[in-house]
């Protein structure tokens, strides 16, 4: 197979250097399922491998890019076989594997999930490892009784990848969601999704008390920090939180009363750690009963392959709403 263009980090110690380089097969990590990826997608933890800003790596060096999507060019594996669609989320993609951000990519076939009847590989990639992360959390929550008439939902970080597919999601399945912000240039865009009304993160009176007035059925959390800690003060009775990030902070400064007294669930969102099971479960009803309803609005941007690099600092600023696309391939059949 000829040489391609692949995204490559390379990081010694607190140094980190990332560029186009052309590969082989041979440089990929091992694996029984080889991939012609067509896209992939940008999240923000992309941003912190690629820069440097978070020690996402755990070797080096690798291609970058935690989501992929293509079709299989050739396998070991008795489950795949040649132009089958299918994507990869997570499992240690540019972490301790070498990830999607590459012409080709090569994966254990347990990794490797065929792509549900009614989506393709662009709107596999407008998902993600960040709208997987939304349906796992709303699926954990259900599991734990939550329903559309119990109250409302609400989303903080509501503007970014998870939070976007949050919304539609939600909506979708009849829930009233709050989305909490602090981008006012996003309101029309989070209620195009479905929110029924947003909150300005900065205006938020947080309290003090180990409870504050129940104000959520439910909740997903992309902030951590502070915000975690009020929505611990502020779920409902039997309310479910699903602890999916930590823009805000990874410190969680709270007590116990909020789940003595009230039930409430905390509930942590792993999408990189989902066994195999779950995730063919999750996929298929991300096709189905979960699937968003407006792709067009989630997709604020689809980039080609050589544009990749002039993004990630915009993640890392926390400027971008919704979710970006990487056109790596040619454009499927």
């Amino acid at each position: 197979m000829d040489r391609f263009k692949a995204y490559r980090i390379h990081a010694d110690g607190d140094a980190t250097k990332a560029g186009f380089e052309s590969l082989t097969l041979d440089d990929l990590s091992p694996g029984d399922v080889v991939i012609r990826v067509r896209y992939s997608s940008i999240n923000y933890k992309d941003a912190l491998a690629a820069t440097g800003a978070g020690k996402i790596l755990r070797r080096s060096p690798l291609i970058g890019g935690i989501d992929l999507a293509g079709t299989v060019v050739s396998s070991r594996d008795a489950r795949y076989h040649d132009g089958d669609a299918v994507l990869v989320t997570g499992c240690g993609l540019s972490e301790t594997h070498d990830g999607g951000y590459a012409e080709y990519a090569r994966v254990p076939g347990d990794w490797v999930i065929p792509i549900p009847e009614g989506l393709d590989g662009r709107s596999v990639m407008a998902i993600g490892t960040a709208g997987f992360a939304a349906a796992l959390a709303i699926q954990k929550m259900e599991l734990n009784g939550l329903v559309p008439a119990r109250g409302a939902v609400v989303v903080t970080g509501a503007s970014g990848g998870v939070g976007s597919v949050a919304i539609d999601m939600l909506a979708g399945r009849g829930y009233e969601v709050v989305a909490v912000s602090g981008k006012p240039e996003a309101d029309a865009y989070l209620l195009g999704l479905g929110a029924a009304r947003i909150l300005r993160r900065q205006d938020l009176d947080l309290g003090k008390r180990p409870m504050e007035r129940a104000l959520w059925a439910g909740a997903i959390d992309n902030v951590g920090g502070e915000t975690l800690a009020w929505l611990t003060r502020t779920v409902d009775f039997g309310g479910s939180i699903a602890s999916v990030g930590l823009a805000g902070g990874a410190d969680l400064r709270t007590t116990v009363m909020p789940f003595i007294l009230r039930g409430a669930n905390l509930l942590g969102v792993s999408a990189a750690a989902t066994v195999r099971d779950t995730r063919l479960e999750l996929w298929r009803r991300i096709a189905g009963d979960l699937k968003p309803r407006h792709f067009a609005e989630l997709v604020t941007r689809e980039i080609a392959f050589d544009a990749l690099p002039d993004v990630f600092r915009e993640y890392l600023r926390g400027v971008v709403i919704g979710r970006t696309v990487v056109r790596i391939g040619a454009a499927e059949p």
